[in-house]
């Protein structure tokens, strides 16, 4: 491998960190959908590394797997997000709470 496996994993977490941080933080519904599109891409590059450390291919399957839960909750996840802002005008979290 040209890239040491523990490079791999710090990059992983670090951007696991970055998606869980804007998941957190963010109070606009899209962002909060891009932290969890980061952390899901996160684990992808986890499993990538894991295959290519240890020369098996289901780590590799395992990554087509998460590419299509990813684009599955994109698509949900921006259509309950449209329906929100139609309903009350806004994307912010908070809202939801409020709306019944």
């Amino acid at each position: 491998m040209i890239v040491p496996y523990s490079h791999i994993l710090v990059l992983s977490c670090l951007l696991f960190g970055l998606g869980m941080f804007c998941t957190l933080t963010r109070r606009n519904l899209v962002m909060v959908l891009l932290g969890l599109e980061i952390m899901l891409n996160a684990a992808a590059v986890a499993l990538i590394g894991a295959s290519l450390q240890w020369q098996h291919l289901d780590g590799q399957a395992l990554v087509i797997f998460v590419i299509v839960v990813a684009a599955a909750e994109v698509s949900v996840g921006l259509a309950l997000v449209v329906a929100l802002y139609r309903s009350t005008g806004s994307v912010d979290p908070i809202l939801l709470e409020e709306v019944d």
